[in-house]
């Protein structure tokens, strides 16, 4: 079993009578029917229908926690600010950090949805890591698993090119959501010209 800390992560918590409902309207994930300690996975998209930030969320303690990347937590928190409105909602950073694990399940964990043998994930988990980030990395990329935020180009893919309608990131039956109409009209099409795969080779890695 390995163990290991995401520093390239963070958490957002959000809470109020309408945490549920505001997020729903803005991921391209079912947000309203999570079960409490439940995981899934969506993104924030562009109006344009391209990938702006890839999220976990976790429904624990009457409370929503979105596990997002580092770099991207501040801006999000400033853009899910001006989509409130006037709704009931309360969005605030926290210092907890991201945990993943993959072999066996360690208590705690929950599943990663995008991919049954990809692991697990927890959110402030006290025991001792047993693995680096840069061995998540190498783990994740051995599954065929991009990250949108470290392997693709923001703001220029489509959430599909980066296999998120196959790893349970798209919930093509919600209402509507942010980006919507234009990853719908690919999906129905089928003319998808561009997927992210796994690929092997010989030597030093070539440039990102």
């Amino acid at each position: 079993m390995s163990i290991a800390r995401l520093h390239s992560r963070a958490v957002i918590r959000i809470e109020g009578p309408d945490a549920r409902h505001f997020l729903h309207n803005l991921l391209t994930q079912n947000v309203e029917t999570i079960g409490d300690g439940e995981l899934r996975f969506g993104v924030l998209l562009t109006p344009q229908g391209r990938l702006m930030v890839d999220v976990m969320v976790w429904a624990r303690n009457d409370a929503l926690w979105l596990d997002v990347p580092v770099a991207a937590r501040e801006a999000l928190v400033q853009r899910l600010s001006m989509y409130k409105l006037r709704l009931n909602v309360t969005i605030s950073a926290t210092d907890d950090a991201v945990f993943v694990a993959w072999g066996e399940q360690p208590e705690g964990f929950v599943a990663d949805p995008r991919l049954e043998s990809l692991g697990y994930r927890a959110i402030g988990f006290a025991g001792e890591t047993t693995a680096s980030e840069d061995d998540w990395h190498a783990h994740r990329m051995s599954m065929g698993v991009a990250e949108a935020a470290l392997d693709t180009p923001q703001d220029k893919t489509y959430p599909i090119e980066a296999n998120f309608d196959l790893m349970n990131g798209i919930d093509f039956h919600k209402g509507c959501f942010i980006g919507q109409e234009t990853t719908s009209r690919m999906k129905r099409r089928g003319t998808i010209k561009n997927r992210i795969l796994p690929f092997t080779f010989e030597g030093e890695a070539p440039a990102i």
